[in-house]
This record gives C-alpha cells, structure tokens and sequence, in this order.
C-alpha cells in the first residue's frame, strides 16, 4: 500500500509543477490545497529538497519550487526517495537486494517469480511516467 508521505509528496509535486511559472510557493497554500497537514508535508518538502527534486526560498516571497522541469522527473526517482525500495521483497530489489534467511534456492521460489513479475510491472509504470505526465 501506498504510503501517506508518498501520496502527499506526489500530490505536492503535481501541485507545484501545474503552477505557471517557477515562483516559490507557501507549504500553507501548498498545504491548504492538496488537504495537507502543514507539519507533515513540510517534513515531505524537506526530503524533496534534499534529494534534489525541490528548491527553497526564505523570507518575503518565499517558499518552494521545482528546480527541475517535470518532464525531467521520473516517478522511479519519485518514489524510491519517498517509499523506498520499488520490490515487495528484498530479494528482488535491484538497488536493496538482500537475500531471504528463510528461502534456500531463489530461482525455485514461487514467492520469488511472483514478487520479480510484480516489481517488472511496477518499474514499467514508473519509468515511463513523468511528472509532466502527471499534470497533463
């Protein structure tokens, strides 16, 4: 299931990147909009920021704005800062592979095959889907 800090935080960048220009906006107005607690969305904007999707300004006419254009933004770098890993299961993780202590052979496990099918179908849909594809 789709975490809330997933969800907000794609909420907040479809907001942000439907916006005209690149001026900063308020996390209130931000808030307000998408039905946002303002505490939790700002802790969502700060990890944005850090992992280089966000800017922000401060003072007067501050706030935050995409520093890249959204058709630049995948939803694979989306989702692994916000959720983390895309697999089920780490042993199918591409960048957090861990080996199963309870599976003695991965290439029979059914678990496995299922979660490996899963985890394809997922990083389809993330890698083909932009932020631009988000707000048009």
């Amino acid at each position: 299931m789709l975490s809330k800090k997933t969800k907000y935080g794609l909420k907040a960048l479809t907001f942000l990147a439907s916006q005209p220009d690149r001026d900063p906006i308020q996390i209130a107005e931000v808030a307000r909009h998408e039905n946002i607690s303002q505490k939790f969305l700002e802790s969502i904007l700060l990890t944005l920021r850090r992992n280089g999707f966000l800017g922000s300004k401060k003072g007067k006419g501050g706030g935050y704005y995409l520093i890249k254009a959204p058709k630049d933004i995948q939803m694979t770098s989306v989702m692994r800062v916000l959720e983390g890993p895309i697999a089920m299961v780490p042993c199918v993780s591409l960048n957090f592979y861990e080996k199963c202590d309870d599976c003695p052979e991965e290439g029979e496990c059914s678990v496995n095959k299922l979660m490996l099918k899963v985890r394809d179908a997922n990083l389809e849909v993330y890698r083909n889907t932009t932020l631009e594809d988000l707000i048009s």
